[in-house]
Order: structure tokens, then sequence, then C-alpha cells
């Protein structure tokens, strides 16, 4: 037997799931919640006492660990970039491939109210770019001063116009800031490049945040650094799509994976027009993409689904899960109201348990929308045009749900196909017909952790655990 343990730090719950590389099997998972504010490694070894308690295995069968962590709200960062449909959206897919969550974004010049914005969020990371190579220095150069004179305490990673790169770099250095430098993320308005800011921000990650946020009491315990969890599920969505070695992936997908206080999108699809005659606007679209809806978690931001959806909607979709229930029986506000003052709180009845479905169908329609691109129509001179925005999912083959939600919540398939195409929405361009999966045993954190040592052997674990929705 060869036990690789692997092991998310989340924000509430350490979780550590045994894998057997020899027979390729799940051996055990186990948790307990996390003590960042204390020594992360005491509920590391309460979550492993439990599972070696398990019986499914010994301590000496132990020959990898790997680690993930979202702890202390993972990796927070601010994006200050030019041109919102440009630069600074670049600067948000790079944060976000990078295992990111963005909290705030701005563009422009931004001034003192913005930086002390800033500041009260506590972001890990200031992403600053702004203008295409050899275009504005104004703007960057601008922004840099209005950070260095602020009290952003941060490191600040300088990506955007080469040209005025260095003297962005003096300017927030004068101020006492860290700074690191990497290409621009928009060199050319029809090119984006985050791979090197991406790579940088993990590092940043892995020098700085892991201190910052007690990690580094655990970091000798592991093969390799801790990674962002949310750079683990992407790193899983990959694999699953392109396959590793000879072990054959399942083709073009999209992973939902809902959350208490998030709820993040994964496509790995090669974007493409709806049709040859389609005119394409907008930043080029990458392959692998991730989107973190910040206020569509079914239990943090119950209330800002509510509020989406409303009253009547939410009524509506539990009433359709089970007709047999009366609407008087249903009230989604005063349910929502409870969750707001305990956000741990499980169901206790059927209404309750499908209002949870419907928080989370509403969740992840609105979720895959703002992750989908979406087409118009414009009329000229020359005629009627189809104008296509972000990424056409129309073609994927394969939809996934992960997380506690598709695990442990009622009617996951239900919840799963507000991911699909719908006639009443049809300029949106979610997927249309594809397989529907659940990643039965919550699995895809550790399969995209494996992944750095064992690729084809997570793969072959991977699948074995995605359970076919009829």
């Amino acid at each position: 037997m060869r036990v690789y343990l692997m092991v998310d730090f989340g924000s509430t719950f350490t979780k550590v799931t045994a894998l057997d590389l020899e027979s390729e099997t799940l051996l055990g998972r186990a948790q307990s919640p996390t003590t960042v504010e204390t020594d992360i490694t005491i509920g590391l070894d309460k979550a492993m006492a439990t599972l070696l308690g398990a019986g499914s295995f010994k301590q000496e069968d132990v020959c990898g660990k790997l680690a993930c962590s979202s702890a202390a709200g993972g990796l927070k960062m601010a994006a200050v970039g030019l041109v919102p449909d440009l630069t600074l959206k670049a600067a948000h897919r790079a944060a976000l491939g990078a295992g990111a969550r963005v909290l705030c974004a701005y563009g422009f010049e931004i001034d003192d109210d913005i930086t002390r914005e800033i500041e009260d969020k506590r972001c890990d990371i200031v992403l600053l770019c702004g203008g295409t190579d050899g275009g504005n220095k104004n703007v960057i150069l601008h922004n840099a001063k209005a950070i260095s004179d602020s009290g952003i305490a941060c490191p600040i990673l300088v990506c955007g116009n080469r040209a005025a790169t260095k003297q962005a770099r003096e300017i927030l250095e004068s101020g006492g800031k860290q700074v690191y430098t990497a290409a621009n993320v928009l060199p050319a308005v029809d090119r984006v490049e985050v791979e090197p800011a991406q790579e940088l921000i993990r590092e940043i990650f892995i020098e700085h945040i892991t201190k910052a946020k007690g990690l580094d009491k655990a970091k000798a315990l592991f093969n390799r650094d801790i990674i962002p969890t949310p750079m683990a599920s992407l790193q899983a969505s990959a694999l699953l799509a392109d396959g590793a070695g000879r072990e054959r992936g399942i083709g073009s997908l999209l992973v939902v994976e809902v959350g208490g206080a998030t709820t993040n999108i994964h496509s790995v699809v090669e974007p493409s027009p709806v049709t040859v005659q389609t005119v394409v606007r907008g930043l080029p679209e990458s392959r692998v993409t991730r989107t973190v809806e910040g206020d569509m978690g079914i239990r943090y931001n119950a209330r800002a689904i509510y509020d989406f959806a409303g009253r009547d909607r939410l009524t509506e979709l539990v009433l359709e899960l089970d007709p047999s229930i009366q609407p008087e029986q249903v009230d989604p506000e005063s349910y929502i109201g409870g969750l707001s003052g305990c956000v741990g709180h499980v169901p206790q009845n059927g209404v309750e348990a499908l209002l949870d479905v419907a928080l989370a169908k509403s969740s992840v329609g609105i979720a895959v929308e703002r992750h989908a691109g979406y087409i118009r129509t414009e009329y000229t001179a020359m005629g009627e045009v189809t104008l296509q925005y972000g990424k056409n999912l129309l073609g994927v083959e394969n939809v996934i749900g992960t997380g506690g939600v598709f695990k442990y919540g009622e009617r996951p398939e239900a919840v799963l196909a507000s991911a699909l195409y719908s006639e009443k929405t049809p300029w949106s361009l979610k997927p249309k017909s594809p397989k529907a999966f659940i990643d039965s045993e919550y699995l895809l954190y550790a399969a995209g952790l494996l992944s750095q040592e064992y690729p084809e052997i997570a793969l072959r674990i991977a699948k074995k655990h995605l359970v076919r929705c009829r």
C-alpha cells in the first residue's frame, strides 16, 4: 500500500483525503475545524487522527503529502487597470487563473477613496496594470503614485505597459512598497499573455502569503509548496478534459463548484464563434477559464441570491421540484433570513432542503450565465450582424458538479441542470447538450493536487468517481 494524503486547509474545515496509489482507490477522508488563528497544524493533526482511527491504513503506509489552502479567505487580490473591457479584464483573468479571488477591480485613474477601499479589503496582492506595450503610460504611473502614497501594505505586482514598468516600480518603491514585475498581461489589444503574471502570483503566495496565514508551520510537512485551492480545482479540470500520458481525458468540460460563500465555474474548451458569420468582440478568450462569483454562495450570500431570483421564483422552483407541497408552506424570506445568522445551518425538513436546492439552482444559473459568452444582433448598413462577446460554451461535451451541495444535498442533478442552455435566455452561450456528471466523492481538489506528481493515476481516480446523471 502506497498512501498519499491530500490536504485542503479550508476557511472553515481542514480536510484530509487518503488515496492508495497502488489500487488507485479512495481510502477515506476526515475533517476538523481549521485552526489558522492559533496553529494550523492543530486542526490538521485532529483530522489525521480521525482518518488513522478508521483503520483503513497505517501511518507507515503514507509516502507522500500534498496540500492546498483557502484558509483565512484564500488568496485575495485587487486589480487596478486602464480600460475595464481590456487591460482590467486581462488582469482579472490573470488573478483568477492563479487561484486568487478578486475582491475589487478598478479602471482608469484611482484616487484616495479607492486606495482606502483597497486598504479596507486587506488584500494579499495588488495587481497593477494598464496600457499596451508602447501605449498609454500616464494612467499606470498615476496609479502607481496613488498606491505609493497610500497605506496599502501588501505586495504590488506590476504587469502593464513595458515602457512604464521601470518607472512605476521606482515610484512604488519610493513609498516603501514591496514590488514585483512581470510581462504585460495585455501587450497588444488582440493578445492576452497572463502566464508570466500567474506564475509570479503563485511565487508570491508561496513566499509571503503562506507565512501571513500561518501556513508556514505546515509547509515542511508536504512534498511540494502549498498552492491555492482554486488552482488545484483548475488543474483537475484541465486534467479531466485533456488526459495525461496514455490515459485519455473526457473532452471539453464545464465544472460547477457551489460553496457557502462563492460559486466557482471552470471551463476547458477551445474558443470559437457561434457561426462562421458571427463577429467576435472583446479580448481573445482563453481555452482554460475560471470565474468566481463572490455574491453567489448559498449561505453567506443567500440574501444576494434571493435578491437576484426573487421570492416568487424561489417558491416556483420548490413547487416544481415537489408538486405535492402547498405554496403557503414555502417561505423563502424567513428561511434565508435565518441563514444570515447561522451559515452552518442544515435543512431540518423537506421544504428547507428544497429551498436549498432552489438557492443552488439559482446560483448555478446566474454564475454560468456570467461565465459564458452571449450574442446579440445589431443592424448595420450592410444588414443584420450577430456579435459574440465572451466564450462560446454551446458545444461543451461534459458538465460536472462538485462541492457539498452535490455530494450531500438533495436533487444534485436538478442543480446541475441550471448550468445548461435555456430557450428562456437564447442569447446566453451555455452548454446545449452535454453529458452531466457529479463528483460523487468531492475529489476534484485532491485529483488536482495529485496530478502534480502522478497525473495518470490522479486522472483515473477522478474519472472513477464521476457519476453520470440520468
